[in-house]
C-alpha cells in the first residue's frame, strides 16, 4: 500500500509540475470492495468536506500509477455542494485515489454532455447518440372514443433502451389510465372521503404537471425537477389540491453503449391543512406499464428474493428486473427501491402472465400494499428509486450489485 501511495504521489507531483495552471490539490480515496460486473454506476462526495475552492476552478482526476486520468464531474448546488461522477464498469476492486486540481482555466477538451430539450410537449433527456427518457408535461388526450377524464400529464414515456427500443406504453386498450412510468395512489382518504388518484375513470381525482422547477445539463447527468399536483374533484365542479409532489428525474450520461442509469425521487407533502392517508390497497405508487411488445411469450421478471413473474406478486423486494423482446432483440430495466423508502423492502404488484390474454406486463413498488401510510401537513415524505436500463439480458448478480451500490455506495475517505 505504501509503495502504491508513493507512486501515486509521484505521478500527481509530475502532473502538477507539467500543468503550470494548477494552484492547489485536495484528494480523497474511494474503497471499491467488489467488481462492478461491467456496470457504470454513479458516485458522489460531499465537496465541502474536501475543499472550499470555487466550482469553476476545479478539475477531477483519478491518480493512477500510469499517470493521472481526467474524470468528467458535475457539481450539484445545495446546502452543501455534492461532487458527482461515474465509476466505469471496468473499475477493479481496491482503493482508488482522486485529486481535485485548482486551476485558473478550464484545461483540456470539454467532455460531452447529456442535456434536456423541449420536444412536442415533452422534456426529452438525450445524448448526441439519441434520446433516453421523455417526461410529458403537456396533457396527453385519449383518443376520440374515450372519455376525456382519462387525460393526464406528468409521466415518463417513452423510456428508451440504449439501442432505442421503447420500453413503456401509455393509454393501452382496457387500461387507458396507464401512463408509462408514473406514480399515482389508489384508495386514499382525504377530508373524510375515499379518493382514487389512479383510476381516472372514477372521476374523483387526477395528478397533473404544475410547473418546471429546475433543469440541469452536464457531463455527468441531466436532471429535471417538476411539481405535480394531486387534485381532488369536488361534486360542485371545484378542485382541491390534496398533495404536492416534487419529482426529480435524473439520467446519467452513459459511459457504455449497453446500459444507463436513471433516478426518480418523489417528495410528497400535503398541500393544505388536511392530512392524506394512503390506504392499504394491492397497487399504487412507482409503476411501470411495459411496452405492448412484451407478452407472456417473450418476457421475464425476477425479484431480489428470487421470485419469477408468476410468483412475485405481493412479495417484498429490494429490486426487480423486467426484460423482454422488442423488435427481435432483448432489452429491459432493473427497478430498485432505496432502503430509506417507506415500508422497505417494498411489496410489489406484478401482473402474472395469465392475468390478461396476451400476458402484458405492469409492475410496481407499492409501499402501502399491506399497510396504511399517513401523510401529515407540514411534513415531507421522500421515495427514492433507481433504474438501470439495458440492452440484452441482465441477471440476478448484476442486478444485486447495482442495488448494493445504490443502497450502500463505496465509502469515501479524505486524504490527509
Amino acid at each position: 500500500m505504501m509503495t502504491r501511495c508513493l507512486l501515486c504521489c509521484a505521478w500527481l507531483t509530475l502532473f502538477l509540475n507539467e500543468g503550470a495552471v494548477a494552484q492547489s490539490v485536495a484528494s480523497f480515496e474511494v474503497e471499491v470492495a467488489d467488481s462492478l460486473l461491467g456496470l457504470d454506476l454513479p458516485l458522489q462526495v460531499d465537496l465541502d468536506a474536501v475543499t472550499f475552492l470555487p466550482d469553476s476552478s476545479l478539475r477531477l482526476v483519478e491518480v493512477r500509477p500510469g499517470g493521472p486520468r481526467a474524470v468528467p464531474h458535475q457539481i450539484e448546488q445545495g446546502r452543501r455542494r455534492m461532487l458527482h461522477w461515474v465509476l466505469g464498469g471496468e473499475t477493479p476492486p481496491g482503493t482508488h485515489t482522486y485529486a481535485l486540481l485548482g486551476s485558473d482555466g478550464a484545461g483540456g477538451e470539454a467532455p460531452p454532455e447529456i442535456r434536456v430539450a423541449r420536444e412536442g410537449g415533452s422534456l426529452v433527456i438525450r445524448t448526441d447518440e439519441g434520446p433516453l427518457v421523455a417526461y410529458r408535461y403537456e396533457t396527453a388526450l385519449p383518443h376520440d372514443t374515450v372519455d376525456a377524464v382519462f387525460a393526464r400529464s406528468g409521466f415518463i414515456h417513452p423510456l428508451w433502451s440504449p439501442r432505442g427500443q421503447v420500453l413503456t406504453e401509455i393509454q393501452p386498450p382496457g387500461h387507458v389510465h396507464h401512463y408509462g412510468i408514473w406514480n399515482p395512489w389508489t384508495r386514499t382518504e382525504f377530508e373524510g372521503e375515499i379518493v382514487d388518484f389512479w383510476n381516472l375513470g372514477e372521476g374523483e381525482a387526477t395528478v397533473r404537471f404544475a410547473g418546471l422547477l429546475s433543469r440541469e445539463d452536464g457531463p455527468v447527468y441531466s436532471e429535471i425537477r417538476v411539481l405535480h399536483e394531486h387534485v381532488v374533484f369536488r361534486p360542485d365542479g371545484g378542485e382541491t389540491v390534496a398533495m404536492n409532489e416534487v419529482q426529480s428525474v435524473r439520467v446519467y450520461r452513459p459511459l457504455s453503449d449497453d446500459h444507463y442509469v436513471m433516478e426518480i425521487v418523489s417528495e410528497l407533502s400535503p398541500a393544505g391543512k388536511s392530512p392524506l392517508r394512503l390506504l392499504t390497497y394491492r397497487y399504487g405508487g412507482m409503476t411501470w406499464r411495459a411496452t405492448a411488445a412484451w407478452t407472456k411469450e417473450n418476457t421475464e421478471v425476477l425479484t431480489s428474493e428470487g421470485y419469477h413473474r408468476n410468483e412475485a406478486d405481493s412479495t417484498r423486494a429490494r429490486w426487480f428486473v423486467a426484460q423482454g423482446e422488442v423488435d427481435g432483440q432483448y432489452a429491459g430495466a432493473v427497478l430498485m427501491s432505496h432502503p430509506t423508502n417507506y415500508n422497505h423492502p417494498e411489496p410489489v404488484r406484478i401482473w402474472p402472465d395469465d392475468l390478461h390474454e396476451r400476458g402484458e406486463l405492469m409492475a410496481n413498488f407499492s409501499p402501502k400494499k399491506n399497510r396504511d401510510w399517513l401523510l401529515l401537513p407540514g411534513n415531507r415524505y421522500v421515495l427514492r428509486y433507481r433504474f438501470v436500463v439495458f440492452d440484452g439480458r441482465l441477471g440476478a448478480a448484476r442486478a444485486d450489485r447495482a442495488w448494493q451500490h445504490f443502497a450502500y455506495p463505496p465509502p469515501i475517505m479524505k486524504r490527509r
